[in-house]
């Protein structure tokens, strides 16, 4: 049972972004400051890459764990109350993202998805992002 009546559930929901988010901010700032320069949010692209580095033919896209389903993850727990509704929710989320990865692909780029939990080892990140360079340069 939902402890919120609809309108503050609703206000509760139209407060999460789905750009420029805190994790997709920190994986730009790093990637800037190690000399890579990139566009953002493509529209023209499968699924609107949120990081997109046309010099590598790589995208990113940066997934909240709960939104997005990381497998294995604390941050993924599904919601105990309205099920029908979450797992519809979620498991779209995730078919449209295996979706958007094989049209990207199809189409050429390299996709990296990088998960919400993960931007909090920087240095693990910036080894990560550093591999785009070294594979792909």
């Amino acid at each position: 049972m939902d402890m919120l009546k609809p309108e503050a559930r609703s206000q509760l929901m139209a407060k999460i972004k789905s750009k420029n988010t805190k994790p997709e901010l920190v994986v730009r700032s790093l990637l800037h400051r190690m000399g890579f320069r990139f566009r953002l949010h493509r529209r023209d692209l499968p699924g609107t890459p949120d990081i997109v580095l046309p010099k590598y033919k790589t995208v990113i896209m940066v997934n909240g764990c709960f939104w997005h389903g990381h497998a294995n993850c604390p941050k993924a727990k599904r919601p105990s109350s309205n099920t029908d509704f979450w797992y519809k929710k979620l498991d779209d989320n995730i078919a449209r993202d295996r979706e958007n990865v094989l049209k990207l692909e199809e189409l050429g780029w390299r996709v990296m998805v990088i998960w919400e939990c993960q931007v909090k080892d920087v240095f693990k990140l910036e080894a990560r992002l550093a591999s785009i360079e070294g594979l792909y340069g």
